[in-house]
Order: C-alpha cells, then sequence, then structure tokens
C-alpha cells in the first residue's frame, strides 16, 4: 500500500470511524476488494482497531478507530505527503513559468 493511500484511507477512517467498505471504497475510489486489504493491513498494522456496534435497524456493524500508534503513523505519513505534494507543486510552477515565458517570447502566442 502506497503513502497516498495510507494516508487516505487513515484520514476517512478518522473522520468517519462508523463507514462501512463500502462507503470507504466508493470515498477511495477503490474496487471493495482493494479496500478490504487496506483495512485489514492498517489492522495487522495496529493502526486501526474494529468495535462492534449495533446500528438502529438491529444489525451488527463495525466502527474502525484509530489507535495511538495510528494517530503517530498518520501523523509521519502526512508529513510526508505534504512534502510530496509541496514538491510536486514547486515543480507545476516552475513548468508553468517556463510554458508562460514560452508564450510571451511567441509572437504568434
Amino acid at each position: 500500500m502506497t503513502d497516498d493511500l495510507h494516508y487516505r484511507v487513515l484520514k476517512h477512517l478518522e473522520t468517519h470511524p462508523e463507514a462501512t467498505q463500502r462507503d470507504l471504497a466508493k470515498a477511495l475510489g477503490i474496487s471493495l476488494g482493494s479496500t478490504n486489504f487496506c483495512v485489514r493491513a492498517v489492522i495487522d498494522q495496529g493502526w486501526v482497531k474494529v468495535q462492534n456496534f449495533r446500528r438502529s435497524d438491529n444489525k451488527l456493524a463495525y466502527a474502525y478507530l484509530l489507535t495511538p500508534q495510528g494517530i503517530e503513523a498518520k501523523t509521519r505519513i502526512t508529513a510526508r505527503f505534504l512534502q510530496r505534494k509541496r514538491a510536486e507543486y514547486e515543480a507545476l510552477k516552475a513548468e508553468i513559468e517556463q510554458l508562460a515565458e514560452e508564450v510571451g517570447s511567441n509572437p504568434n502566442g
């Protein structure tokens, strides 16, 4: 699982602990099978624990709760994610500036 996917899974589960795996799959734009794999991975790493609860229609459901290790992992992953996004931004900004110069120097542009 990539840092980006770890980040997105942990962020969604932190803000929506009662989300179903189907909800999570839809939010992340990945298949239900991939979602199940991701959820199992963060549980196996000790970053998320699962609690059972009953929904109002008396069906058993789950709540995905970040553990202290999960919160620490999310913080580390978020810092790396932010660093990567800033680098992407700077590269894109430089590319835009270069393209703008090319268009500005082109008499037909």
